[in-house]
């Protein structure tokens, strides 16, 4: 397909562009690696003609039920979908460089601090659309409007159903007590998942309380942290620990994968939803923002009313096993075993506005 060849050429372009400038920088709220990204291909679709039925997509995430999707929409729109890959930081950069001549006309990444980044970045628009607005309900919106949620993501305590019985676990603040001495596992301090996890306890319970945390996680590891979510199930497996944090979607994907051990893995697993009698389960998402420049404006609306709708939520999370954001949507089995469970209520800028800060607390406690 066209629009997918194109994604790899710009690939390489970034690749070798980065190569010969030598260029480097801090890590910042994009979570990105600091490089300058690369300059329009020659054959882009900036090149194109006005009117051609294309969107042109600035895309951080890298699940192949996005490229589903947007297959799904081509046949039923015959609107082109144009992908342009890197980290969210890479083309956050890349559309305040070009201005005016960005061919980008959607953004789209994970975690809401992230997004409230590139809105701060004045690379976004308000989204103005009835059927989208609709289709999602206001606590998954930008203030005002520059980007909507497209799914979301519980990051909860999962633990070795062997080993743990669910009335031992009841906080992520309980994860720092004696009985979890040595039994902890959990990613990177660099992972932007943790970040906004600390984030989000800086906005709710104050810096000193996070900071707290930070350090009793740090003397309740199981190891130093390594790895994905996925390393941490199977350290799980591997008796190293017995509770992780994690992503939901990463038991459902490991649960229906094609790797059977992956399987087998995830099915000594128990899924926990923490803080339900205080602040609630932590909840992040993945989004779309309308850039700020859009040739393809109309085109662009199109795509995030057909990501948002019931049917492409449908197909979303059956792949993912992300949640929906469109309260239309029928849930997997999966979710359905999972059941209900409160949330954090939080403005989704608040991760990145606390980000700066939860990263120094857990640099602070040796959270490698």
């Amino acid at each position: 397909m066209k629009a997918r060849t194109m994604t790899k050429f710009v690939a390489a372009a970034a690749a070798a562009a980065i190569m010969l400038s030598g260029c480097g920088g801090s890590n910042t709220a994009g979570g990105g690696s600091g490089t300058n990204p690369t300059e329009p291909a020659k054959e882009s679709a900036s090149s194109k003609p006005a009117e051609s039925q294309v969107v042109n997509v600035f895309t951080a995430r890298h699940y192949d039920i996005d490229f589903k999707l947007f297959d799904e929409f081509e046949k039923a729109t015959g609107i082109t979908v144009n992908e342009v890959k890197g980290t969210a930081e890479e083309l956050v950069e890349r559309m305040k460089r070009e201005g005016e001549s960005s061919e980008a006309d959607l953004f789209i990444t994970v975690d809401g601090g992230v997004l409230n980044y590139a809105k701060e970045s004045g690379v976004l628009q308000p989204i103005e659309s009835e059927v989208a607005a609709s289709n999602v309900p206001e606590k998954y919106w930008d203030s005002e409007k520059n980007w909507v949620a497209v799914s979301s993501r519980a990051r909860v305590i999962v633990y070795a159903l062997d080993r743990v019985t669910p009335d031992r676990l009841s906080t992520y603040e309980d994860l720092t007590s004696e009985q979890w001495k040595g039994k902890v596992l959990v990613r990177s301090s660099s992972n932007m998942y943790n970040q906004s996890l600390v984030a989000s306890m800086i906005e709710l319970n104050g810096e000193a309380a996070a900071e707290q945390w930070t350090k009793g996680m740090v003397a309740n590891f199981a190891r130093d942290p390594e790895g994905g979510d996925r390393d941490q199930a199977k350290a799980i497996a591997a008796g190293i620990g017995d509770a992780a944090i994690m992503n939901t979607y990463y038991v459902g994907q490991m649960l229906h994968s094609k790797d059977a051990e992956e399987v087998k893995v995830a099915e000594g697993l128990g899924v926990f939803f923490p803080n339900q009698e205080t602040t609630g389960t932590h909840l992040n998402i993945s989004g779309v923002g309308l850039a700020a420049h859009a040739k393809n404006k109309d085109n662009a609306i199109k795509l995030i009313e057909f990501m948002t709708g019931k049917e492409a939520q449908e197909t979303l999370i059956n792949e993912s096993f992300e949640f929906p954001v469109n309260p239309e949507a029928e849930l997997t089995e999966l979710h359905k075993q999972w059941g209900e469970f409160k949330t954090q209520e939080l403005d989704y800028a608040a991760l990145g506005k606390h980000n700066k800060l939860a990263t120094e607390l857990m640099n602070k406690a040796g959270w490698k």
